[in-house]
């Protein structure tokens, strides 16, 4: 069977050769315009529910999202190294390990979702509880919750089959499939809340109803394409070796990933002493807060492939221009998007709210912490670097310690000692992503030379 591997923008994207920017561009660009459907979906859900069902659910829908990301994130830490992998493959012309490495992620996969779903259903009211979330949203959390993670597979799926598609460069047919996804979701939203009546499980049944299909367009993509990435369903096996390999990166991304958001839970906690309204502006805030991070979670990501693709093919200084290349866009994108939501902050909350309080709570937070992103640019762009070049454990380590750590003794300090303020409990975040920065540069640039120093 002949393949291809794409050097112009075909079904793959070949980014050992060409213009360094150009290459990342053309790769950033669709995913991030990807990553704001997906993040719509959640997001329709928050604006549905806080102008047609009410604060106490949006609350309730607010207070369930770091449980989620403690799931899709470890998730995403298993993407991530099936990405490098693959990548690696797909650099070296490696045809029969990189169709190895697909079916290995995808069986792998299949199980992992049996396992979240069953954990993540057990552990729905437990979570709930120890995040202290107040009697008047609780029923409602559970109900959002309990249906949205039962039906997480069909995120969960389309999460990995998009990462295999972006280690091999391919990034524009993911986003056909959330252009097409998102706005079914809209609808579905509109018509179970509206016509239904459903209330908040109607937002819940529209987002896993329109996740299960974009992961089955993506399984039939894998399946019927002719190209290197093919999912050949009867070759379908877990080779040991490259799970191996494939956690090596992805376990320790998974790990910082879910521990971050476990920390996120205590932050979550300090805002719900506060009552429902700040509980409801700190939702509105994270939704808008995960926009601004959209740009540079994509050039992480492109980052990650591109340095990935260049050690598969012996080009260490091409991949370490890669990762000096991504940060410049995603500090200039991020920029204009954070002074943006400054000044318009009212409005950008109210999209979510008619409520005046939880209005002036989620202003609040905004323009707060909005700038303080511009640090977590770098943050995002040396780790997704770091992990193409082979290390995970280093930025898993230095964003635990700042995230975590330093995060959680912050948070102590000021309610304790300080004042315990919605403000300044808002600020735990600035804290923890301005100390990463500083951390993380000094660390990129000592562990590199060793990195490629392994390729001469």
């Amino acid at each position: 069977m002949a393949f291809s591997f794409g050097k112009s923008g075909g079904a793959t994207r070949d980014m050992t050769e060409g213009s360094i920017t150009k290459q990342l561009l053309l790769f950033s660009l669709p995913l991030m315009v990807g990553n704001i459907f997906q993040m719509l979906y959640n997001t329709v859900d928050v604006m549905v529910v806080g102008n047609f069902v009410g604060k106490e659910a949006l609350a309730a829908v607010g207070s369930t999202t770091m449980i989620v990301n403690m799931l899709v994130f470890f998730f995403n830490g298993f993407s991530i190294g099936a990405g490098v992998v693959i990548s690696r493959y797909f650099g070296a012309r490696d045809i029969k390990k990189l169709h190895d490495a697909v079916e290995t992620t995808i069986a792998a996969t299949l199980v992992l979702c049996v396992i979240f779903t069953a954990a993540g259903v057990a552990g729905v009211r437990p979570m709930l509880r120890f995040m202290s979330t107040p009697e008047d949203v609780f029923d409602d959390a559970v109900v959002y919750l309990t249906i949205y993670i039962a039906g997480i597979a069909g995120l969960l799926i389309y999460n990995i089959g998009s990462g295999i598609l972006r280690a091999v460069g391919n990034t524009s047919i993911p986003l056909f499939f959330l252009i097409l996804t998102s706005v079914l979701n809209i609808f579905l939203d509109l018509f179970f809340v509206l016509s239904l009546r459903a209330g908040i499980a109607g937002v819940a049944y529209a987002t896993i109803i329109s996740q299960f299909i974009s992961a089955v367009l993506t399984l039939i993509l894998l399946t019927r394409t002719r190209e290197v990435y093919r999912l050949v369903w009867r070759d379908l096996r877990i080779d040991r070796g490259i799970l191996a390999s494939v956690f090596s990166v992805g376990l320790p991304a998974g790990i910082q990933s879910v521990l971050t958001a476990f920390s996120n839970i205590f932050v979550q906690s300090y805002v719900n002493s506060f009552g429902s309204s700040c509980m409801a502006g700190w939702s509105c805030y994270n939704k808008l807060d995960q926009f601004i991070m959209l740009p540079m979670s994509s050039m992480a990501m492109a980052a990650t492939s591109f340095v990935s693709q260049n050690i598969g093919a012996r080009k260490k200084e091409r991949a370490d221009q890669g990762t000096i290349g991504s940060i410049g866009p995603s500090l200039l994108i991020t920029g204009v998007i954070a002074v943006i939501l400054f000044v318009f902050a009212a409005p950008s909350v109210g999209l979510f709210t008619r409520d005046a309080s939880v209005i002036e709570f989620g202003v609040l937070f905004l323009r707060a912490n909005t700038f303080f992103l511009l640090f977590n640019c770098i943050n995002h762009v040396l780790a997704g670097a770091l992990r193409g070049f082979g290390d995970a454990k280093g930025p898993m380590v230095i964003m635990l310690g700042c995230f975590v750590v330093i995060r959680q003794i912050y948070l102590f300090v000021v309610t304790h000692f300080i004042a315990n303020t919605p403000l300044l409990v808002g600020l735990g975040y600035p804290v923890g992503w301005t100390t990463c920065c500083l951390v993380e540069v000094t660390y990129y640039f000592r562990r590199k030379k060793k990195l490629t120093a392994k390729l001469q």
